[in-house]
């Protein structure tokens, strides 16, 4: 063996030492184990095989319940979606259902890609519904009412019926009624284990592009409000798949008004409760006080409706029913807070956001 060799050897040997040294030993005040409880917690995914899966059942009424109060803002009644989220539903048939293979993937002419003709695996739907939806209060779904709205996602794409009520003990009987479940390899070998895939052996020989690639696009500019209506009223112009709404461009954004009704003073002691009050509703998550993030900043909000004079009353409706298409494209959900809350806030924007 080379002498440099030698020292490479020796080199991973003494890191491999040092990381179960790391490993063993015990520093005082820094870390712990981690408790079967943080653990359960963390654990929550759910594999293809099911792996992971909590008891529970859902029907298909019960999902559409919680579909139209939780779901719809951003997905549409139907699964059609809006003008930023594209369509859940759609491209589908009874054939794909029998087959396993949705042909319209197969269609360079079909005008979208729905996430029904995509997915391969429910324990995916499951998955990511429990994980990370409703938008607004990711994790707050229990898991009877994931099951429900699961159900009630696959029966508008025709896989379920409409009694059906799906459970961990069923789950499997759906998936063997997933359009695209004969669409998806596992041989690249990603998952771990000799049950699923090409055996158990990994995918190392992934390629980057490393000479000659396409420079990353940069977005230099945006639609102009006098270029609105330039191709006519987006709204009324739906796409064939999910009919995705496109913004109102026959009139101004934020166009319309509603009865006036003059706003409440603020009290300047009631900032500090205001700033408590939109933290606990996690209004901070998405609008900075004076930056856009996800949504505008609150104080450019305040400007923009303060000089109206039913600014209370708009905001206020606003801020319990979303809405979007005024300050972007992306909606803004409904808002479940105490209606005295929303009345606080709605009253601190209209008189000027101070604080």
């Amino acid at each position: 063996m080379s002498s440099s060799r030698k020292a490479l050897v020796a080199g991973v040997l003494a890191l491999a030492a040092g990381a179960a040294l790391a490993q063993t030993a015990s520093f005082h005040g820094i870390g712990r184990p981690a408790t079967p409880k943080e653990l359960a917690a963390w654990d929550i995914d759910v594999r293809p095989d099911f792996k992971g899966l909590p008891k529970g059942s859902g029907s298909v009424a019960q999902g559409m319940d919680i579909w139209e109060a939780k779901c719809a803002s951003c997905h549409g009644i139907f699964g059609e979606s809006n003008e930023v989220f594209t369509p859940l539903v759609g491209g589908t048939t009874k054939e794909d259902v029998k087959t396993g293979r949705v042909a319209r993937l197969n269609d360079l002419g079909y005008p979208g890609r729905t996430t029904l003709m995509k997915v391969a695996t429910v324990s995916t739907l499951w998955d990511y519904i429990h994980r990370a939806m409703p938008w607004n209060a990711p994790k707050s779904l229990k898991p009877d009412e994931v099951y429900a709205v699961t159900a009630f996602l696959l029966n508008l794409g025709g896989v379920l019926p409409d009694d059906y009520v799906l459970s961990d003990a069923n789950i499997a009987q759906a998936q063997q009624l997933m359009p695209n479940r004969n669409g998806m390899t596992t041989d690249h070998g990603m998952w771990p284990g000799k049950t699923l895939g090409n055996g158990g052996k990994p995918d190392v020989k992934a390629v980057a592009c490393m000479k000659d690639c396409v420079a990353e696009p940069s977005v230099a500019s945006f639609l102009p409000d006098f270029a609105r209506n330039a191709h006519g009223n987006l709204a009324e112009q739906n796409r064939a798949v999910g009919a995705q709404h496109g913004a109102n461009t026959s009139v101004p954004p934020g166009g319309g008004a509603a009865p006036a009704r003059a706003a409440p003073a603020v009290a300047p002691s009631a900032a500090a409760e205001i700033t408590k009050t939109l933290q606990q509703h996690l209004c901070l998550t998405c609008h900075a006080m004076e930056n856009k993030v996800v949504g505008p900043a609150l104080v450019d909000v305040s400007k923009k409706y303060a000089s109206r004079p039913d600014a209370f009353e708009y905001l206020k409706g606003k801020i319990r029913a979303g809405g979007s298409g005024i300050w972007g494209p992306i909606p803004m959900p409904p808002q479940t807070l105490p209606e005295s809350e929303a009345e606080a806030i709605a009253k601190w924007l209209a008189g000027g956001a101070k604080r």
